[in-house]
């Protein structure tokens, strides 16, 4: 059987190999659907509401591709998800929709509450009664994955060892809140009900399509048109830094391979203090961007006012995974963050398409207020 046979073969070939991705259109998301597309090779179903953070454009490739289906819609409306699953009968359920930021948490949890607890809950509803009703093997063969961070744990001191899957539940803020919750409910919905689920906390990810919200897209961005480049309290909150390729495979590794039930950490091994990532950053972009408005890069960064509940440190011990499903990171951080800040320079076009009046009200709101300390 050639190729294109055995990415599509018949309908009802298909049905059995394709999945069901929540928020795929989101940093994470659209990269694993590139990712799985290209690795993988079997079809899959795009459910993302697209909020500010989703964006098609992260999925132009795709445009002309039939294994690729996007559907706008909301993981809240079960009617909508029930129809999807009743359709496609996907093998598995990848979950990545999510708001992710935790300072637009702080600053409005109701969205978080609304899409990570109640979002999940209708997904788990829906997810529950297709899994119910399908006949073997198909029923013995669906996952429902979770896809989660290491934000639930809380925060640790220096010299605390790194979160690991029996790490005590701890979050410290609204989104972090929000998301262990939704951690709960997949476990439960496990126990109580016998749904075959998987669930990945992983570390802070970084890489291509991600929202400048966020600290290392945010850094290069305002390098670039010497803008101050923020950073919360004395800057050395500490993080572990994970690429987002190598997220991308790592769940893939525990969809085909995970135990039911468990949780599985994902970590890139790479604690840097956010001083120490943005000092990295400007490193490559005085290398690369010798010309911009202002240089050395690393002389526009200014301490603003910390955010409230900022945790001191992160860190993710992966053994489980590594010795349970053979699974390490590809990239180091400083192999990672060459690849990133080389994406962003050749995606110029992407960066101001998405940097919309939107995105500036947000600067304006979360950065524009804040004192020096």
């Amino acid at each position: 059987m050639g190729e294109k046979e055995s990415i599509k073969g018949t309908d009802q070939m298909t049905n059995k190999q394709k999945i069901l991705v929540t928020g795929g259109a989101g940093f994470i998301g659209s990269n694993f659907v590139l990712d799985w597309l290209a690795t993988e090779g079997t079809p899959v179903i795009n459910l993302d509401k697209l909020t500010y953070a989703g964006n098609m454009e992260n999925l132009a490739s795709l445009a002309n591709d039939a294994r690729h289906e996007f559907v706008r819609g909301d993981i809240n409306d079960r009617a909508l998800v029930e129809g999807l699953l009743h359709q496609h009968k996907p093998r598995a359920i990848v979950h990545f929709a999510a708001e992710s930021h935790v300072d637009r948490s702080i600053h409005g949890p109701e969205d978080f509450i609304q899409t990570n607890i109640n979002g999940t809950f209708q997904l788990l509803e829906a997810a529950r009664a297709y899994w119910t009703q399908l006949a073997e093997p198909e029923k013995s063969a669906f996952r429902f994955l979770h896809v989660s961070t290491d934000e639930v744990y809380g925060s640790l001191g220096p010299n605390d060892p790194p979160f690991s899957e029996t790490t005590t539940y701890a979050p410290n803020s609204p989104y972090s809140a929000s998301k262990a919750a939704s951690d709960h409910l997949v476990r439960a919905y496990h126990h109580t009900y016998g749904l075959p689920t998987l669930t990945t906390n992983c570390s802070n990810n970084y890489g291509p399509y991600q929202f400048p919200e966020k600290l290392i897209p945010l850094i290069i961005l305002n390098a670039l048109n010497g803008k101050p480049l923020p950073v919360y309290g004395d800057g050395l909150n500490i993080r572990d830094w994970l690429y987002v390729g190598d997220h991308c495979e790592a769940i893939r590794v525990v969809l085909a391979k995970g135990r039911l039930g468990e949780t599985y950490n994902i970590g890139g091994n790479n604690e840097k203090t956010n001083l120490e990532v943005i000092n990295a950053v400007c490193a490559i972009l005085d290398e690369f961007r010798p010309d911009s408005p202002v240089t050395p890069h690393a002389s526009l960064i200014t301490f603003v006012k910390d955010r409230p509940g900022h945790d001191q440190r992160y860190a993710i011990d992966a053994c489980k995974i590594e010795s349970e499903l053979a699974w390490q990171p590809r990239e180091s951080f400083e192999t990672g963050i060459r690849k990133t800040v080389q994406w962003y320079l050749e995606h110029q076009d992407w960066v101001q398409n998405i940097v919309s009046g939107e995105y500036q009200k947000w600067l304006t709101t979360n950065y524009n207020t804040r004192e020096k300390p």
